[in-house]
């Protein structure tokens, strides 16, 4: 089992940036990769970022230039640096993990508002 714990969030302004932290405890294995999805009130969850442990990284287009994921594997912790934040990008953010590069994603953290609001 992994355990996720979410940091950050908040309320900014638009063009504002913010950053989030996940935190992983628990099980370790060498290959597992780290996400990001949100989710607006009434729309699905969709996915935002990912890292895998090998460092390499994939970005939804609505956020790609915007967003940045990183991941500090000596604190087991992943980053998601949000630039020019826009109203659009208001939802509730949850970090997840997963064993390997590929595959569902098992680990889910307890979700963070961020809301972008002039």
């Amino acid at each position: 089992q992994v355990q996720l714990i979410q940091s950050g969030g908040g309320l900014v302004q638009p063009g504002d940036s913010l950053r989030l932290s996940c935190a992983a405890s628990g099980r370790t294995v060498s290959r597992y990769s780290m996400g990001w999805f949100r989710q607006a009130p009434e729309k699905q969850r969709e996915f935002v970022a990912l890292i895998r442990a090998n460092g390499a990284t994939n970005y939804a287009q609505t956020v790609e230039g915007r967003f940045t994921i990183s991941a500090n594997n000596a604190k087991n912790t992943a980053y998601l640096q949000m630039d020019n934040l826009k109203p659009e990008d208001t939802a509730v953010y949850f970090c997840t993990w997963r064993p390997g590069y590929t595959g569902s994603w098992s680990e889910w953290g307890q979700g963070t508002q961020v809301t972008v609001s002039s």
